[in-house]
């Protein structure tokens, strides 16, 4: 599932191609599964509206809406809404020429006034389609939360810490892979008590998450398997994974073989030695 340095580099890249666009039509496809918000609101929405910015929000894309209502009048009304996607395991968002061949998983086609049209693709449907007035992903910013809101976050919490990571209503847009890879920079095995690491630790985690996650975005994320950007290309942070996807291959720091445990479902990679 792309995390929050795929989404951000996704986002950014549809900001630079799709903004100032109207979409003139919308076709959406006979799958329900994608669509969280009816068709019919979907598309009402969409059409005639001017992208004004696209932006990550946690692990969701938002593209925010305008559109006059009153055409023709000396000060027409404004009308703002948003559409929110979310890519779930193997969504794209992909910007193509018209002639370009449509992929069979294509779920949602929206033809843009500039005379291209932005697909979305996703081959096993748990990406989401919705509109939105005001959106909130829910959970605090990663890139932005200070220590005191980060080592209140986890206060009195009995799970493990690699847990309460993956928790979107506490920390949005942290998956799999980076919380692994800021675990193991801050020294902290995944299976610790979130209520039991002690606040210098705490500090040195936040540290590591937002070192981690501005460097995977300024390589374009991670592509473990079917992620690519807005072009259509692969990110590199994978090249840089120092746990994640390494298990019983020797620490890059201390030599001693990676392991890998299951937390909550979810795969879990850390050093026994460098990690405490």
């Amino acid at each position: 599932m792309p995390e929050l340095p795929e989404v951000e580099t996704i986002a950014r890249g549809l900001a630079k191609r799709v903004t100032g666009d109207v979409v003139e039509s919308v076709w959406l496809g006979q799958k329900k599964e994608p669509l969280k918000s009816p068709a019919s609101e979907i598309v009402a929405t969409l059409e005639q509206s001017r992208v004004a910015a696209v932006r990550r929000m946690g692990k969701h894309i938002v593209f925010d809406l305008e559109r006059n209502l009153a055409e023709g009048s000396v000060r027409p009304k404004q009308h703002k809404a948003q559409w929110i996607v979310h890519l779930g395991m193997t969504g794209r968002l992909q910007v193509c020429e018209p002639q370009a061949e449509v992929d069979k998983h294509t779920h949602a086609i929206l033809h843009l006034a500039s005379g291209r049209e932005l697909r979305f693709v996703d081959p096993r449907r748990f990406g989401r389609l919705s509109v939105s007035a005001n959106f909130d992903a829910g959970g605090i910013e990663p890139l932005e939360i200070d220590l005191d809101s980060f080592v209140a976050m986890f206060r009195g919490r009995k799970t493990p810490i690699k847990s309460a990571l993956l928790n979107q209503k506490l920390l949005r847009g942290v998956g799999n892979i980076y919380a692994d890879e800021s675990l193991f920079r801050a020294g902290i095995r995944p299976r610790r008590r979130a209520s039991s690491i002690t606040r210098e630790q705490l500090g040195k985690l936040i540290v590591a998450v937002k070192e981690v996650l501005k460097e995977a975005i300024a390589l374009g994320g991670s592509s473990i398997s079917d992620y690519v950007d807005a072009d259509g290309e692969e990110g590199f942070f994978q090249l840089q994974h120092r746990v994640y996807g390494r298990e019983a291959e020797p620490c890059l720091v201390c030599k001693t073989p990676i392991k890998r445990i299951v937390i909550a479902g979810r795969s879990s990679h850390y050093c026994p030695k460098c990690q405490r």
